[in-house]
């Protein structure tokens, strides 16, 4: 009987999902490195639909030279809303081989929809004015495993 219950137990805990909760911040996804010409981004990835659904949201403080970087099955127009998001952030859309579709300032907490100008498969988000002050603008190619290099 103690092992039935041990099996049930398991398969209980399998079938619950990730170990993050809905309402509260993803912190135990996986990293990539990413370059930005000399800058180096900790990015953690949302690839499954429920990581890209929580996003960054709910949290209330994020290293200066980390983000997120989510995954998209196939190039299609992304958009992006700030709902429960706290911090203030700049989206980089991003094509397949890591070149900066557009750049878009995000304001907290906000309904409004920021879009990519075009299909893309990433959108990497970093702190407001990350990439402006590093001088980083659309048409340059970021690096790492994502895209190919």
């Amino acid at each position: 009987m103690t092992s039935l219950f041990a099996r049930l137990l398991c398969l209980c805990l399998l079938l619950s999902g990730p170990a993050w909760s809905q309402d509260g911040p993803q912190l135990n996804l996986q990293r990539v490195g990413i370059s930005a010409g000399m800058h180096l981004i900790q990015a953690q990835i949302a690839a499954t639909p429920q990581e890209r659904t929580v996003g960054l949201m709910f949290r209330k403080e994020m290293p200066t030279n980390e983000g997120m970087l989510f995954v998209f099955e196939q190039p299609s127009t992304q958009c992006f809303w700030m709902k429960n998001t706290l911090l203030p952030l700049t989206a980089a859309f991003l094509s397949d081989d890591g070149t900066i579709v557009n750049l878009v300032d995000m304001q907290p907490q906000s309904l409004d929809s920021h879009c990519s100008v075009r299909p893309v498969r990433y959108v990497l988000e970093m702190h407001q004015g990350w990439f402006d002050k590093r001088g980083i603008k659309a048409g340059m190619r970021l690096g790492g495993a994502p895209f190919g290099r």
